[in-house]
């Protein structure tokens, strides 16, 4: 339970936070352009809202309105001030938490005001604008939650820098998962080349070799071109989402080394300490730690010889100790995992100034990465594998961690941009489509077509929102 509100809470967090800037967007073209903003909901407000405020009017919320006492509105001979950048517009807080909305006047929009579109035109409303405002009111939400993910991108790689091992420098190459085995991969093949492209950060290039057509490693000093199946992403998302999964894709082929030791345990009485190196279990090969911890499973109370190599100044001993499992064949060690441990890493660290186009080079690969496993939509794989709330609330940690939550999040955000610019009508990427429309035709599309359209976008949002939390639901009782 503690981990689902954890999870939970980031998702919510997370959510709002990308609402408000998608919608500050909005908001500030459309002042700029001078364009009244009726309404700026976080979360939908169908028939009622948590909270509502406009400035120097009126503060409620659960349906109560209480309206402000302001000196400059009652005195009848001071003459009114404009209400500025900020004070013409209603502020709340919805509580249907499947998005948010900013109500612009004099446009067709999910609130269906109708009726304000029947009254004249008015110089402060959207319609009245020339159509390049409005082409940059309407994609101003897209370029917002785009530059967010590059600002938390960068300000990640300003904060802690980024330190991997490069492929070159994995000696012992990449264990991978059973999927990657299918496809032509090997246990201790180093990944050269995606598509040609050289490939040097294990994090950036799980994706590029995910989507490539083909993937070049080096096998036993020699280099080998891996086909990669047009179906790949999707094998690996099955494979991820697979309680027996123990990793995806790929990951560091590293000794199994002991860190640390449980006092009273099997490996205590047997002797072994922290640094040793076990190299076989009961005569058999583990050369690497993944091997090791699925040649210990089965062994339960039982006593085997663990075989080690142990420093000794100079020298590099190989000793052979007896230990006495648990009853769930444990040793009581702890493993070194951290790669770094034994091969050489690369440390980068980014100033103010070199933080930023490393932000624009991580937000725009996500976003090319994000666009190419779309095409996977359209497969009947890929529409089993769409989620909803609880798939997104999923990649969450089960621990509240500040950095993956930023990473996580600033994906979030390029995956909102993408989705947000597709040419679905009540989204903005089809209100960018009749206005690129009006632009070539030099006509707008009447009122009445853009109401109608309007109505079918969001049966087809509501349709889709349906579906993939509904798929979240069905793959609970699987």
């Amino acid at each position: 339970m503690e981990t689902f509100l954890i999870k939970a809470a980031q998702l919510i967090l997370a959510f709002a936070f990308l609402v408000i800037i998608h919608e500050f967007g909005h908001f500030f073209f459309a002042r700029i352009f001078g364009v009244k903003v009726e309404k700026f909901y976080i979360f939908f407000d169908p028939w009622i809202e948590l909270f509502k405020w406009k400035p120097k009017e009126y503060i409620g919320g659960l349906g109560k309105t209480r309206k402000l006492k302001c000196k400059d509105n009652n005195d009848a001979s001071k003459p009114k001030k404009k209400k500025g950048f900020w004070g013409d517009t209603e502020y709340g807080i919805g509580w249907l938490p499947l998005g948010g909305y900013c109500k612009i006047a004099g446009m067709i929009d999910e609130s269906m005001d109708t009726e304000q579109m029947k009254q004249p035109a008015q110089e402060w409303e959207f319609r009245s604008k020339p159509a390049w405002q409005r082409l940059l009111i309407m994609i101003a939400g897209v370029l917002f939650n785009f530059l967010l993910a590059i600002l938390i991108y960068a300000g990640i790689v300003y904060a802690t820098g980024e330190k991997y091992v490069p492929f070159k420098e994995a000696k012992m190459g990449m264990q991978y998962s059973g999927v990657a085995l299918d496809a032509g991969f090997r246990n201790g093949d180093i990944p050269l080349m995606a598509d040609y492209k050289e490939l040097d950060n294990p994090a950036e290039a799980l994706m590029q070799m995910a989507q490539a057509k083909r993937v070049t490693v080096l096998r036993e000093g020699k280099q080998v071109d891996i086909h990669i199946p047009s179906d790949f992403l999707l094998q690996l998302d099955r494979e991820a989402k697979a309680d027996t999964a123990t990793f995806s894709f790929f990951t560091y082929r590293i000794p199994a080394q002991v860190s640390q030791v449980q006092t009273g345990d099997g490996a205590d009485k047997a002797g072994i300490v922290a640094g040793d190196r076990i190299i076989a279990v009961d005569t058999i090969p583990t050369p690497e730690l993944l091997g090791f911890m699925r040649t210990l499973k089965g062994h339960d109370n039982q006593t085997l010889p663990i075989t080690i190599e142990r420093k000794n100044g100079a020298r590099l001993d190989t000793i052979v100790k007896n230990v006495t499992l648990s009853g769930s064949s444990k040793m009581g060690i702890g493993l070194e995992i951290n790669p770094a441990a034994f091969f050489k890493s690369k440390e980068i660290h980014y100033n103010l100034l070199q933080s930023v186009p490393r932000g624009v080079e991580m937000g725009t690969d996500k976003l090319t990465g994000y666009a190419k496993s779309m095409k996977m939509v359209f497969t009947k794989e890929g529409a089993e594998s769409i989620g909803g709330f609880g798939a997104i609330g999923s990649i969450f940690p089960s621990s509240w961690d500040w950095i993956a939550f930023w990473n996580i999040t600033a994906f979030l955000s390029v995956a909102l941009a993408f989705m947000n610019i597709l040419p679905i009508p009540a989204l903005d990427g089809g209100h960018v489509m009749f206005l690129l429309y009006e632009v070539i035709f030099r006509r707008k599309p009447s009122e009445k077509f853009m109401e109608r359209a309007q109505i079918v976008g969001m049966i087809i949002l509501f349709g889709l929102l349906i579906y993939a939390n509904g798929m979240d639901i069905v793959r609970l009782f699987k």
